[in-house]
């Protein structure tokens, strides 16, 4: 059976292209034609992954990469769609501010200020992986590049199990400018563009993009809007400044806002007035009547703020040998309000405001020699930040919908109505209790670090590298709480206590920090075959940073004091071998397997407050295959796709606790993509291009545990979805006239299950959005 959708991918696409295919005229398959255009396409695969310019068919590692021009063909705005095309990756979208990396099988997504990512995001060659400031839109983009296994010798810690890369573009060396404008269902308008002006020395390109759609889910709550609407707006303005031959300095300043509506959480046991537990259905969200007092903003919703810095000077000191110095300043501010138990009751009502900001500095040297390249240099890596989570709830339905109350009624009843109790419970001297309260963590991490990495030619087949990185790290961590006791139970006489099992610091800070050191290898081997065809081989160390779990507790006199506890630090070995190349000056392909193993692998968990912390897990494996390939049949026709295998878990020993063979959350065995493009000739100068991309997963579970909350899955069947686009394009005039849509078959799947309402037995599930469609005209000028 798990072979099976293989062939119903290729079956659909295929059946659905059909249209397409006979469409076109009859194809030419002149062999010195096909080689000319084919090798063109192949030798335009360039990345930069290990500092320097590459066909990346050279580079000893399995790597992905999309040019700016192939991410607008396919309409992939958003870094989440770049996974779909992307063997061994998996990105998830609750939100802008909540989003979770996941390289062969190995989640990052903790928004706590305590905790570092295993996912390396580099933005125009930093680092910003911290997860409420890393995720942002694709617009006016040079590249991008996912490298597979730990990377820490190129990319840092944070790239324990792999990297992202996003280049954008630099100002061209002419004056012109492009403006695109769209509109689709759900009342969708997009805009995007930029202008470049070239003078001698001095170049500047300013680019920007805004999106807005309504929500795909519809709230029947008075005064709230549609849940997972969007509105995103993006800015850049890039400035070159080339004094001499010898120098070039890039300027980068990018802007990004985000108004999004909120997520919608629908609880799983309890429907909204006249509806039902469907994810997919509306829902009646309504948050607190205290939201704008006690979490914030008046409505649910998500509104962040990000403002980026770069300056990159490369000065060539000489034939062989040039300075790169990397400076990059980072800031985000983001408040989230959310219905954590997705219903129309006042029971978990939650925020999260986080702020973070971040400084870095890296000077290195490479040496381009006759047979060696060699790369040397230093980094320093500093970031403060704190997340601060509002909580409101109303007590007595708090109390009763978690079953605490033994009233035998229900949280909500099955015409909708919630059962408020609190008038019954005191006498009627009371209509209702409101509760506030609130817990914040904050973390102060620093890191410094040395690097030496060398590619030495031994012979014209083969290349050996190998590398080095040093790093020094020091966190301190603080957690604050503003915790009430709960009313309700003081006014019944009984034990009190506060609603969420948090002990209150009265506001004041607890804290503790840690020290740690690290020395991180990779080793790697290329070995050309023939003229076309390389295999490689890869043993490299990955870490994720130690973590300094800081939280309060009473001691034996009663008295507040901090919880603290290091966690040690994750460390990963990655063992790889593979080939890539391309066959028949027409065929681009890759193919790797992998073992992975882990030491104290960190999984996030949540307590009985829905506070996520950091757990020691034990150990981890996981073995992989991933290939992936680009075939162009003629200069009217190429097909591309992967299939990838992982078998990824906690290894099934009594030391692991109660997540021992247990699968890793949000990774499927299997996924796979199937797509085609082809352009066909109307008349001179216009032509008539279209895309079919079917992509496939399987199974997977949305939690640690992979086990149902109050009898219900946390987990997500197999998914076969349908992107594509056709259009009218005019190179010659400059203008482009295309429809494009995102889950053409309009699907159901789920996006995540469980959340925060899993940990007090309610839990939520988030859907995915339904078909978009739009049409979008863009026009290019030069002068």
């Amino acid at each position: 059976m798990k072979y099976t959708f293989t062939r119903n991918v290729i079956t659909r696409a295929l059946v659905l292209a059909l249209p397409v295919l006979a469409s076109l005229p009859a194809l030419s398959y002149a062999q010195d034609e096909q080689q000319d255009n084919a090798q063109d396409k192949l030798e335009r695969i360039e990345v930069t992954a290990q500092k320097r310019t590459q066909s990346i068919v050279d580079v000893p590692a399995s790597i992905s990469a999309f040019d700016g021009k192939r991410l607008e063909e396919l309409g992939l705005s958003e870094l989440d769609m770049i996974s779909d095309l992307t063997p061994g990756l998996v990105i998830q979208e609750q939100s802008p501010n909540n989003p979770g990396f996941v390289i062969r099988g190995i989640t990052s997504d903790s928004g706590s200020s305590q905790i570092s990512p295993r996912v390396s995001i580099y933005y125009n060659g930093v680092d910003v992986s911290r997860s409420r400031g890393s995720y942002f839109e694709l617009f006016d983009i040079e590249r991008v590049e996912v490298v597979k296994g730990p990377q820490a010798t190129l990319f840092g810690t944070a790239a324990a199990v792999g990297a992202i890369s996003v280049i954008t573009r630099k100002p061209d060396d002419f004056d012109n400018a492009e403006l695109a404008l769209g509109a689709g269902n759900l009342s969708q308008r997009r805009a995007d563009g930029f202008i470049n002006l070239a003078g001698d020395d001095l170049k500047g390109r300013l680019a920007f993009s805004y999106r807005e759609r309504d929500g795909y889910i519809d709230n029947i709550a008075p005064e709230q809007d549609d849940m997972n609407g969007i509105e995103r707006t993006g800015a850049r303005l890039s400035l070159r400044y080339t004094p001499n031959d010898a120098v070039t300095a890039d300027f980068i300043y990018s802007y990004e806002k985000n108004d999004d509506t909120g997520t919608a959480f629908k609880n799983g046991i309890y429907a909204p007035t006249g509806g039902d537990t469907s994810p997919y259905s509306f829902v009646e969200m309504t948050g607190s009547p205290y939201s704008e007092e006690v979490l914030g903003a008046p409505k649910l919703g998500l509104d962040r703020t990000i403002d980026d810095f770069n300056l990159t000077v490369d000065w060539r000191l000489n034939d062989t040998t040039t300075l790169t110095s990397v400076t990059g300043y980072r800031e985000f501010d983001s408040l989230e309000i959310f219905d954590a138990d997705g219903t129309q009751a006042w029971f978990l009502e939650f925020a999260e405001d986080a702020q973070g900001e971040q400084w870095s500095q890296e000077l290195r040297f490479s040496h381009t020699l006759d047979n060696a390249f060699i790369l040397w240099g230093a980094n320093y890596f500093s970031e403060e930040g704190s997340q601060r989570v509002p909580f409101s709830t109303e007590e007595s339905i708090y109390f009763n919908c978690v079953g605490a109350l033994g009233t035998g009624l229900p949280c909500i009843n099955e015409d909708g109505s919630v059962n408020l109790l609190t008038p019954v419970l005191t006498g009627g001297a009371l209509n209702e209790i409101a509760y506030q309260g609130s817990y914040t963590n904050m973390g102060d991490n620093r890191s410094w670090s040395a690097f030496f990495d060398i590619t030495y030619d031994i012979s014209d087949e083969l290349t050996v590298s190998g590398g080095l990185r040093y790093i020094d790290e020091s966190r301190e961590s603080g957690f604050a709480a503003i915790m009430p006791n709960s009313q309700l139970l003081t006014l019944l006489g009984q034990p009190t206590q506060p609603m969420l099992p948090t002990v209150s610091t009265g506001g004041a800070v607890l804290s503790d920090s840690g020290d740690d050191s690290a020395l991180l290898p990779r080793f790697n081997v290329l070995y050309a075959i023939n003229e076309d065809t390389n295999w490689f081989a890869t043993l490299s160390k990955g870490q994720r940073s130690f973590v300094v779990d800081v939280s309060s507790t009473l001691n034996e006199q009663g008295e507040v004091v901090a919880a603290s506890s290091e966690i040690p630090a994750e460390t990963i070995w990655n063992y790889e071998t593979g080939i890539k190349g391309n066959w028949a000056d027409a065929v681009n392909y890759s193919a790797s397997i992998f073992y992975q193993d882990y030491s104290d692998f960190q999984v996030t968990l949540q307590d009985d407050a829905g506070n996520f912390y950091t757990d020691n897990a034990g150990d981890a494996t996981n073995w992989g295959v991933e290939t992936e390939f680009t075939a162009y049949l003629s200069n009217q026709l190429e097909i591309f796709g992967h299939v990838a295998y992982l078998d990824a878990q906690i290894d099934d020993d009594a030391n692991n606790g109660q997540l021992a063979g247990n699968r890793f959350r949000l990774q499927p065995e299997w996924t796979s993509s199937l797509g085609l493009m082809s352009d066909m000739m109307v008349s001179d100068g216009l032509m008539l291009r279209s895309s079919l991309v079917a992509t496939y997963r399987s199974e997977i579970f949305f939690e640690p545990a992979n086990a149902p909350i109050a009898g219900i899955p946390i987990k997500e069947d197999a998914v076969t979805l349908l992107n594509g686009s056709v259009g009218l394009y005019d190179e010659q005039a400059g203008w482009s006239l295309v429809l494009k849509g995102s889950n053409l078959l309009d699907k159901d799947y789920l996006v995540d299950a469980g959340n925060t309402g899993g940990s007090f037995g309610n839990p939520t599930f988030i859907a995915g959005p339904s078909r978009l469609v739009y049409l979008e005209f863009r026009q290019r000028f030069e002068w």
